[in-house]
């Protein structure tokens, strides 16, 4: 069974930054594709950014150029680095693995960026 760890989520100031990260039970090397997801309230689930195994990278239009997804093999560990932060990125933000035909979700760790 695979466990998804997320953290570093927490309340900040517009313009100020939070590193999250995704701990993988196992190695990450047999995954797919691994990314963040985000859900605001009343809103559906959305990508943020997503990195396949290969090392391809895509990322929601509205982060582009302010959020950046990598991985730590050795520590199983994905990160989202997310800068200049703005209140509409305030959400709910889900770890995802994706290995073959399963896909597999942290518990979610809260953003919130205050104006």
């Amino acid at each position: 069974q695979v466990q998804l760890v997320e953290s570093g989520g927490g309340l900040v100031e517009a313009g100020g930054s939070l590193r999250l990260s995704c701990v993988a039970s196992g190695s990450i090397t047999s995954f797919n594709a691994m990314g963040w997801y985000r859900q605001a309230p009343g809103e559906q689930r959305e990508l943020v950014a997503r990195v396949t195994s290969g090392g391809s990278t895509k990322y929601a239009d509205s982060v582009k150029g302010r959020f950046t997804i990598s991985r730590d093999y050795a520590k199983n560990t994905v990160y989202l680095q997310m800068n200049s932060l703005k209140p509409e990125d305030t959400a709910v933000y889900y770890c995802y693995a994706g290995r073959w035909a399963s896909d597999y979700w942290g518990q979610g760790t809260q953003v919130t960026v205050s104006s």
